[in-house]
């Protein structure tokens, strides 16, 4: 399931400013960036997000498994992943986070690793890393511009109150996010790079979002592709969606 965190810790590489984009600062780029999403209010006034749609299983099969996921402020998150008569559930509350994978035969509950509690706790609310960044404690940085796909974007370093860094590529003629950069993976025994394209933008309530989300490894062929379907704005949530099971935890 490493593939399908939507939002993911890494360090970018700095690119030196281009003379296309140099006349906007960083705040100049999120203020057009939240009036092109649908505005500051419009997207305070959310509490929850539920996606539905399919995504990429990875391995040989070339698979297509439907996924539903629940995001609500602040910073929780639940994804289920079906798979014939099997569910696998990730989740965080904020604070911890669970799982359950039937697909592997591990059908107890285990806690969040380490690595991955720390992707999770860095991955923000549910707006992304740029709509009401001071108030989320963000700090923003310029790096000038680089084209991504072949057309002009800014590109920011966004800084969490705990150190941790993002890179967020906005394109400069929508001024909605294309890229940003993801978890590096380990492979054969190197980390890889991973970046995360945001593509198909879609208006709902006056919001924009994106309906497909491609994570690309460096040096890896294969690609993971996200598809959103259905998206519902502020759907009733309960707490006990994010609530662990009372079932013995594997260790």
């Amino acid at each position: 399931m490493k593939q399908f965190r939507i939002v993911m810790c890494a360090l970018g590489a700095i690119a030196a400013p281009s003379a296309f984009g140099a006349g906007l600062s960083a705040t100049q780029v999120v203020e057009r960036n939240v009036t092109a999403r649908g505005g500051l209010a419009a997207w305070q006034a959310v509490t929850s997000i539920k996606l539905t749609g399919q995504m990429d299983a990875g391995g040989t099969e070339n698979a297509r498994l439907p996924f539903e996921m629940t995001l609500a402020r602040p910073n929780k998150s639940r994804l289920e992943l079906k798979f014939q008569d099997k569910t696998a559930v990730q989740v965080y509350d904020g604070t911890q986070g669970w799982k359950v994978r039937p697909f592997l035969n591990r059908d107890e509950v285990e806690n969040f690793t380490p690595a991955e509690a720390k992707v999770a706790a860095a991955a923000g609310e549910l707006d992304g890393f740029l709509i009401d960044y001071a108030r989320k404690g963000y700090k923003l940085e310029s790096r000038g511009t680089e084209p991504v796909e072949g057309k002009p974007a800014y590109k920011l370093l966004v800084t969490g109150k705990s150190g941790d860094q993002h890179t967020v590529w906005v394109d400069e003629a929508s001024f909605l996010e294309v890229r940003i950069d993801g978890e590096p993976r380990k492979i054969d025994g190197k980390l890889h790079n991973v970046l995360v394209y945001y593509r198909d933008y879609k208006t709902l309530n006056g919001l924009a979002f994106p309906h497909t989300l491609e994570t690309v490894v460096d040096k890896v062929a294969k690609r993971h592709k996200m598809t959103i379907e259905t998206v519902v704005v502020n759907p009733p949530v309960a707490a006990t969606l994010f609530a662990k099971p009372q079932l013995p935890a594997a260790h």
